[in-house]
């Protein structure tokens, strides 16, 4: 095996992995905006709770489906990370105050995603 392989190998490691995580995170986010959209009951009975009205769950489920969408667009990632990021800050407020449930994997998501986007910071400070 050449240097060069072995060199290049750990970076095609992370690059692939990068992406795995980022296709995951994209799909449970199309999933939990695709509930919203169709009325899964639970998802209608969750926004009643936080008390905005059901306009903020089509709201909630098209900044899912675009943050989804830029998170797995090369040169958007950094973006989609951000949104995504807001929306699980968004329902970490909703959750302590409004719904009442868990928020922990509300904290760890935003983490995830803060981590995404800082690895990606090129593109937004590129963009000013």
């Amino acid at each position: 095996m050449s240097d060069t392989a072995i060199a290049s190998k750990p970076g095609q490691v992370k690059t692939i992995g990068f992406w795995v995580v980022k296709g995951v995170l994209a799909l449970l986010f199309l999933a939990a905006a695709t509930a919203k959209l169709v009325g899964v009951p639970q998802m209608v009975a969750e926004f009643n709770m936080v008390g905005f009205g059901q306009w903020f769950r089509y709201f909630t489920a098209l900044m899912e489906i675009s943050g989804a969408v830029l998170l797995l667009w090369p040169g958007r990632t950094a973006y989609g990370a951000l949104v995504l990021a807001c929306v699980c800050i968004g329902a970490f407020f909703a959750q302590l105050l409004a719904i009442h449930m868990d928020v922990v994997h509300t904290i760890v998501l935003t983490a995830i995603f803060l981590t995404i986007a800082y690895a990606h910071r090129g593109q937004v400070s590129s963009a000013f």
